[in-house]
C-alpha cells in the first residue's frame, strides 16, 4: 500500500501526462518533478500535505462536511447581492457603509492566513478528488 505522500508523486506524473502533449515536454516536466523530489522541496510539500491527506481519508462526518459548508457560506455571500441591490436603491449610504465595513473586516485578516487557507483548501480538495478517483478506478 502506498503512503499518502507517495500519491502526490503519482498524481504529479499523471497530471504531467495529461497536461503536456509532446514527449519532450512530458520528459522535461517529469525531470523537474524528480529534481524537486531529490532537492527535498517535494518532501516539504508532501509533509505539509500529509495532514490534509490524512484528514481526507478520515471517516469523521464533520471532516466530510467542511467543503460543502464552505460552499454554503459562499452561496450566502453571493445571494446577499440581491438584498444589497435593493438596499442601495433605498439607502445608498447604509449599503455603502455595510460594504465598507465588510471589506475592512476581510482586509483585517493577515495575508499569511489567506495563503494558509488557500493552500489548505486546495490541498484538501485535490486529495479528496484523487481519493474519489482512485476509489472509482478500483471498482
Amino acid at each position: 500500500m502506498k503512503l499518502p505522500w507517495e500519491s502526490v508523486i503519482t498524481v504529479g506524473a499523471e497530471l504531467i501526462d495529461s497536461l503536456f502533449t509532446s514527449d519532450e515536454e512530458k520528459a522535461e516536466a517529469k525531470l523537474k518533478l524528480a529534481t524537486l523530489q531529490q532537492q527535498g522541496k517535494l518532501k516539504e510539500m508532501q509533509t505539509a500535505m500529509s495532514a490534509i491527506i490524512s484528514e481526507s481519508l478520515s471517516q469523521d462526518k464533520w471532516t466530510s462536511r467542511a467543503r460543502p459548508s464552505f460552499m454554503y457560506v459562499i452561496y450566502i455571500l453571493v445571494l446577499s447581492a440581491i438584498p444589497m441591490g435593493v438596499l442601495t436603491a433605498l439607502s445608498p449610504e447604509v449599503a455603502s457603509n455595510i460594504t465598507l465595513g465588510f471589506n475592512d473586516w476581510l482586509a483585517a485578516i493577515p495575508e499569511s492566513m489567506w495563503a494558509l487557507f488557500g493552500t489548505g483548501y486546495l490541498g484538501y480538495s485535490a486529495s479528496r478528488t484523487y481519493d474519489k478517483h482512485s476509489r472509482n478506478k478500483h471498482k
